[in-house]
């Protein structure tokens, strides 16, 4: 993996596959540093007291580890298994894989247009890590805003091949959120006006996708997909602020909760 760091610093996660263990503790190598050597005492293993090592690490594992010391002048680098909870577990691995697949299209790129590699990281290569944090990061906001090279001044021959890999093979990052209406509605016919305030929470937005499902009357549970968080919570509001004003309109009642209650 390419980074623009020679050493991890203390607190972070890093890739690690299992080299070699010993009853004292692991060694390992770092798969996004140039596989440098990392070591995880058997205190760092796990919580308690191990009695067999092997129960929780062995040789050829891929796992993730928190970065406790760096010594650099020595190139010691002393890693703890135990400190990973699963869910850091989960993304650092997907981050990691991410990385290994922006990679191998930055590669495609270079081979497209006949470009030496190793150049191509000097010349834009680390830049876009630079400015997008990863080179996966790159490729993805290039699926979000192909104009994004441009707005940072990163100008090339490669620029239209680079945005049309991250549309052919990156897929835009979404969240998801959720809440909650409860609508009731007096009239003899209440159940119309209930769904026609569906169907307004329901109109469609800018990149945005809002579902609705019946949970259980009087209860409404509205789903919104977004690109980002804000842009999801300000859909989300806006979603049960139109319920909400269509069921006043037919003497109806209503409250939004963010959370089930």
């Amino acid at each position: 993996m390419v980074t623009l760091r020679e050493f991890p610093e203390e607190g972070d996660l890093v890739v690690v596959t299992v080299r070699e263990v010993k009853n004292f503790g692991a060694f390992v190598t770092l798969n996004e540093y140039n596989n440098k050597e990392g070591f995880i005492h058997i205190t760092e293993v796990a919580s308690g007291w191990v009695k067999y090592i092997r129960d929780y690490l062995k040789e050829g594992q891929v796992q993730v580890c928190k970065v406790l010391r760096v010594n650099p002048a020595k190139g010691h680098i002393d890693l703890s298994f135990k400190q990973v909870n699963e869910h850091q577990h989960r993304l650092k691995i997907q981050e990691w894989k991410n990385e290994q697949k922006a990679e191998k299209l930055f590669e495609i790129l270079t081979e497209k247009l006949n470009l030496n590699i190793d150049k191509a990281y000097e010349d834009f290569g680390f830049k876009l890590i630079d400015t997008f944090g990863t080179l996966y990061g790159a490729f993805e906001e290039c699926t979000i805003n192909p104009s994004c090279l441009d707005d940072h001044e990163l100008k090339g021959s490669w620029t239209e091949h680079f945005i049309q890999l991250a549309k052919d093979n990156i897929s835009p990052p979404f969240i998801t959120i959720d809440g909650y209406l409860e609508m009731s509605c007096p009239t003899s016919d209440g159940i119309i006006p209930i769904k026609n305030a569906l169907l307004e929470a329901n109109k469609v937005e800018d990149d945005v996708e809002i579902m609705v499902q019946y949970v259980s009357a009087p209860r409404y549970r509205l789903q919104v997909r977004a690109m980002d968080y804000k842009i999801a919570e300000e859909a989300l509001r806006n979603a049960a602020h139109r319920a909400l004003e269509y069921i006043k309109k037919y003497n109806g009642h209503g409250v939004f909760h963010r959370k089930e209650t």
